[in-house]
C-alpha cells in the first residue's frame, strides 16, 4: 500500500539520523581507548578508521533496537499531531493496519540484529582483538614510544628519548642480552627504525657500543659514527590463548571447552550465546511497545507527553529485565526461560492488544434534533 511505504520512509529516514547520532556518541567515548596507540606509539589514521570500522558492528547490535523505537515513536507521534491517524482511522484501518509499516520495519532490524550477532559481531570483534594484539606486541611500534624502557621480548630492552615527526630518533639506548656469554649495550645521539623485509633495524649514529663479557668482566668500548642494529631475531613468541566472548560464534558460546576458556566460566559464556540468540527480537519488541501506547484509546493531541514517558519506562523496563535475567542466567542457567520471555513476551502481547484493540476517534458535542429542544 501506498499508506505503508509512505510511513516505512519515514521511519527509515527517522531511524537512520539516530543511528547516526548514537553511533557517533559510542565513537566518542570508545575513541579515548586508542589514544596511547595513536599517540604514543605512532599509528597512522588510516588504523584508527579500521579500528572503528572494526568496531561497527558490535555498535550497531546496541543501536538498532533503540534506534527503531525512537524513530517509530517520532514518526507515529508527528502523525498523530497532524490528524493523520484520524484520517487514516476514518479509512478503515485498525490498529494493526496503523502499525504495519513500523512492524515491518522492525522485522528487518530484527533479522539484521541476527546478522550482526551470530556472525558480523564475532567475525569483526576478533579482526579488532587481534589487531590491538599485534599492535600492543609488535616490537616496530613499541620502539617508537617515548620515554620509557621497552622490553622487547626477553633479552632486548630499548629507550628513545624523543621521536621527530620525519621519524628521527634521539638519546637512543638499546640492552641486548641475547648472547649469553656477553652483555651489550648500545648508545646513540640519533638514529632511526628501518623496515628492512620483514626485519626491523635501527640505524644509530654518532655513539658507542659497549661489550661487557660476562665471564670476565671484562668492558670493550667502541665508538662509531654509523651503526646497524638487527632486531630480526628477537620475535616474541606471543600468541593470543584467551579469546574474549565477543570473539566467539554463538555454537562455540552454547558449547564451551577448557580451550575457549576455564570450565567455571562456562555458564556465562553459555548465557551470552542465548543473549546472542535472545537480543535482536528487541528489534521488534521495543518499536511494538510504543505503537501500542501511542495507539491505545482514545486518539487526540492531549496526553501523548504522558503516553510517550510510559512508552520510554516500559522499553527501559523490559531492556533492564532481558540484561537482568542474563546475568542471572550466568550464575543460574535455570534462569535462561527469564531472558526469553524478556524479549518475546512483549510481542505477543502487543500483538495481541493491537488485533483487539479500536481506535476512538475524539468525541464531538452532538447537535440536537431539528424540533427538539436543547
Amino acid at each position: 500500500m501506498k499508506i505503508d511505504r509512505y510511513v516505512i520512509r519515514q521511519i527509515v529516514a527517522a531511524m537512520i539520523i539516530v543511528v547516526v547520532s548514537l553511533t557517533c556518541v559510542i565513537w566518542l567515548s570508545q575513541s579515548l581507548r586508542f589514544i596511547d596507540m595513536i599517540v604514543n606509539r605512532g599509528l597512522p589514521l588510516a588504523t584508527f578508521i579500521y579500528f572503528t570500522v572494526l568496531l561497527m558492528p558490535t555498535w550497531l547490535s546496541l543501536v538498532l533496537p533503540i534506534a527503531c523505537f525512537a524513530s517509530t515513536m517520532f514518526v507515529y507521534n508527528r502523525m498523530a499531531s497532524d490528524r493523520e491517524l484520524v484520517v487514516l482511522t476514518a479509512s478503515g484501518l485498525g490498529p494493526l493496519g496503523l502499525a504495519r509499516p513500523a512492524i515491518v520495519v522492525g522485522l528487518v532490524v530484527t533479522l539484521l540484529g541476527y546478522l550482526l550477532s551470530l556472525y558480523l559481531i564475532p567475525v569483526s570483534y576478533r579482526g579488532f582483538k587481534e589487531l590491538q594484539f599485534q599492535i600492543r606486541h609488535n616490537y616496530t611500534n613499541v620502539l617508537l614510544r617515548e620515554g620509557v624502557f621497552n622490553s622487547m621480548g626477553n633479552d632486548v630492552t630499548v629507550f628513545v628519548r624523543a621521536r621527530q615527526p620525519d621519524g628521527e630518533l634521539s638519546g637512543i639506548i638499546v640492552q641486548d642480552d641475547r648472547d649469553e656469554k656477553v652483555s651489550i649495550t648500545l648508545l646513540a645521539e640519533r638514529g632511526a627504525l628501518i623496515l628492512d623485509g620483514s626485519d626491523p633495524k635501527v640505524l644509530m649514529v654518532n655513539g658507542n657500543r659497549q661489550t661487557r663479557d660476562n665471564t670476565t668482566g671484562r668492558i670493550n668500548i667502541l665508538y662509531f659514527e654509523r651503526y646497524t642494529v638487527d632486531l630480526g631475531g628477537i620475535r616474541e613468541a606471543v600468541q593470543r590463548t584467551v579469546r574474549d566472548q565477543n570473539e566467539l560464534f554463538v555454537d562455540e558460546l552454547l558449547n564451551p571447552t577448557e580451550q575457549i576458556t576455564e570450565p567455571r566460566n562456562f555458564d556465562k559464556y553459555m548465557a551470552e550465546g542465548h543473549s546472542r540468540l535472545v537480543t535482536p527480537l528487541l528489534g521488534l519488541s521495543l518499536p511494538l511497545i510504543g505503537l501500542v501506547i501511542i495507539l491505545k484509546g482514545e486518539f487526540s493531541r492531549r496526553g501523548q507527553t504522558v503516553r510517550l514517558i510510559v512508552a520510554i519506562l516500559l522499553v527501559g523496563l523490559v531492556q533492564a529485565a532481558v540484561l537482568g535475567s542474563k546475568y542471572a542466567a550466568a550464575k543460574q542457567l535455570g534462569l535462561l526461560p527469564l531472558m526469553y520471555g524478556s524479549a518475546i513476551m512483549p510481542i505477543f502481547v502487543c500483538l495481541a492488544i493491537l488485533a483487539r484493540q479500536k481506535l476512538r476517534r475524539p468525541q464531538t458535542a452532538e447537535k440536537p434534533a431539528e424540533g427538539t429542544p436543547a
